[in-house]
């Protein structure tokens, strides 16, 4: 029988094999590298307030 355009087609076994692999890759690179992107940039914004807002010593 002919499938039409419109309806999507049954998942089958192996789409949702592939599909939770496809999620557990993306869990994975939020943990490598999300996360430590956002640490370096907080760390940033940090050095950059601690630095605009110290007291200067005036000689």
């Amino acid at each position: 029988m002919r499938q039409l355009k419109g309806k999507p087609k049954k998942e089958s076994n192996r789409d949702k094999k592939e599909r939770k692999q496809a999620m557990m890759e993306a869990r994975q690179q939020i943990t490598t590298v999300v996360l430590p992107t956002i640490a370096v940039l907080v760390v940033i914004i940090v050095v950059l307030v601690y630095v605009a807002t110290r007291p200067h010593t005036i000689e």
